[in-house]
């Protein structure tokens, strides 16, 4: 067996995220794919050395929903109420290719990684595109391939059976997570409700939903079958410990403890929610209170124009301290345990990811010491900085696995500027077909 690789990252303000929530002056040493050794001063050799100069070092960020392919439609549906928004989108959806995905996704992906987020959950179709363009840029990806009914897809093919031939052919391979998608209840009949639970089942994988979005979505569901979607799901017997739904904006508390006790967790998409006037406010404290899993995400680019973590942790916090009147509300550590640990129990990769302790993988983000927006940082303030004043421009150093995928503050694995030039052909190209 060959010698394992040793990174050390020396001085750095370690943000933990472990059961103590620690912050520790000191290196953080990483051998191979693992998180080696947490605080004090690392002794030994080392393949790299990388000084933190005091700077924040922090778990990678984990954004629990998007559609990281839709970076083409930045800025091509803003402003719209819902129903346009939602005609348009499917529009320019109807004319998408692979090349189109497999180029929206890298530049999402490279994106993501720029802004300190290592792993993100995908719920789209061509996720064989997208878990392409992951491992070129050497993101970590959840992708969830979704299903819907048949007679309301633009997908060639049966959703459901497109989505087991991703599983099979993606299940094995590093740094890919298939799940099942479903895209909500508006698009999906009682039987691939059910196909799609038992998909999860055969391949125990969990499934990854859009739920409770909207008002109009629980209105129309209930005009529809007498229930609201929550009830529906659970009185089908859909919901499994593992599962977990993007949204929950119009959630009630008895349908929080619904999900709670059925071990299914919410991805909190508080911009997304505000920029699509959604009305409702994902009632996160309550679902914290009653046990059930909690992340974030920041949906896709379209809806929030935006991939920025940092960004998404502000804006949960200061919604709910302005929903409740409350400035106690979602303090910063609990925005931060949103965005790493919560999202990796989200996930089911608690043992794996989200907090920087021994044995588990080495997914790290190095913040610049210089600035300005993070001065004075202390062990102290460190959590409040991230949150409330650290942005994605901040960061300069990210680790996937142990390896490098951004240095000072690039791309290790794309090329910056021929990327950015094809994307904007792509998005310009795609437009023009959708008209």
């Amino acid at each position: 067996m060959g010698r394992l690789a040793r990174r050390i990252i020396r001085d750095g303000l370690l943000v933990t995220q472990d059961p103590s929530r620690r912050v520790l002056r000191g290196d953080l040493v990483l051998e191979d794919e693992r998180i080696a050794e947490v605080g004090g001063h690392a002794k030994g050799d080392a393949d790299e050395t990388i000084d933190a100069h005091g700077g924040l070092v922090l778990p990678g960020l984990i954004n629990a929903h998007t559609h990281v392919a839709m970076t083409l439609l930045r800025g091509a549906v803003d402003d719209l109420r819902l129903e346009d928004f939602l005609e348009r989108t499917f529009a320019i959806d109807a004319v998408r290719g692979p090349a189109d995905v497999r180029i929206g996704a890298e530049l999402g992906c490279v994106e993501l990684l720029l802004s300190g987020t290592t792993s993100f959950v995908d719920l789209y179709y061509f996720e064989d595109e997208i878990a392409q363009a992951a491992e070129a840029t050497g993101a970590r990806g959840f992708l969830a391939w979704v299903v819907l009914d048949e007679a309301l897809t633009t997908q060639k093919g049966s959703p459901l059976r497109n989505c087991e031939a991703f599983i099979r052919s993606h299940r094995r391979r590093p740094r890919i997570h298939p799940l099942v998608g479903l895209m909500g209840v508006y698009v999906c009949s009682k039987e691939t409700v059910l196909a799609a639970k038992e998909l999860g089942e055969q391949y125990q994988l969990p499934v990854h939903l859009h739920l409770a979005e909207t008002r109009k979505e629980i209105y129309d569901h209930e005009r529809k079958t007498g229930q609201r979607p929550v009830e529906w799901l659970d009185q089908l017997g859909f919901f499994r410990a593992g599962d977990f739904a993007a949204h929950g904006a119009w959630l009630t508390l008895g349908e929080v403890r619904t999900l709670a006790r059925a071990g299914v967790g919410i991805a909190h998409c508080p911009v997304s929610n505000l920029k699509l006037a959604s009305g409702g406010v994902a009632p996160v404290p309550e679902l914290l209170a009653e046990g059930a899993p909690v992340g974030l995400g920041t949906d896709g680019a379209s809806t929030n124009n935006g991939l920025d973590m940092f960004a998404e942790m502000k804006a949960a916090a200061l919604l709910h301290k302005g929903a409740r009147w409350d400035a106690t509300v979602l303090p910063a550590q609990q925005a931060l345990d949103l965005a790493t640990i919560g999202g990796a129990r989200l996930i089911g990769m608690e043992a794996q990811l989200g907090s920087l302790e021994v044995g588990k993988l080495a997914d790290v983000v190095v913040l610049r010491p210089d600035s300005p927006r993070l001065v004075p940082t202390t062990p102290e303030n460190a959590v409040a900085n991230l949150v409330y004043a650290a942005q994605g421009g901040d960061v300069r150093t990210v680790f996937v696995d142990g390896r490098a995928v951004v240095r000072d503050g690039a791309p290790t694995q794309a090329k910056l500027g021929d990327l950015l030039r094809r994307s904007a052909e792509a998005a310009h190209d795609l437009l023009r077909r959708a008209g």
